[in-house]
């Protein structure tokens, strides 16, 4: 007990403990709040219910290909939207994307970005 007194006496010593402790919490709180969103084996974000769908939806429209939907969201809900999509690059095709997004989610067009995909 003699020796951790000495030890907590020294100035360095108290510093170095409590900066270790201070690391193993943060380490701690990392863990339990901010891991953020699961990623899939593949390694791409995990896709919400609404983004799925979505994205299933999209995918039927003439010349667009596969499509991918990320949707933000506040307070439960959609807020902007960014559709990717394979298929053919062309306005119509842009436009019809960014209509029936913007109406699935009950956004403003302008809150929507459409963009071809090289891979998805």
């Amino acid at each position: 007990m003699k020796k951790l007194g000495e030890i907590w006496a020294n100035r360095t010593a108290r510093i170095l403990i409590v900066a270790a402790a201070a690391l193993l919490l943060l380490l701690a709180c990392w863990l339990v709040f901010g891991r953020g969103e699961e990623r899939s084996a593949s390694g791409d974000a995990v896709l919400t219910e609404r983004e799925q769908r979505l994205s299933a939806l999209l995918s039927a429209v003439e010349d667009a290909g596969d499509v991918r939907v990320l949707v933000t969201e506040s307070e439960g809900e959609a807020v902007s939207a960014v559709v990717l999509f394979d298929g053919t690059d062309g306005i119509l095709v842009r436009l019809r994307l960014t209509q029936i997004a913007a109406q699935a989610l009950g956004i403003a067009e302008n809150r929507v970005l459409v963009c071809p995909s090289r891979e998805l």
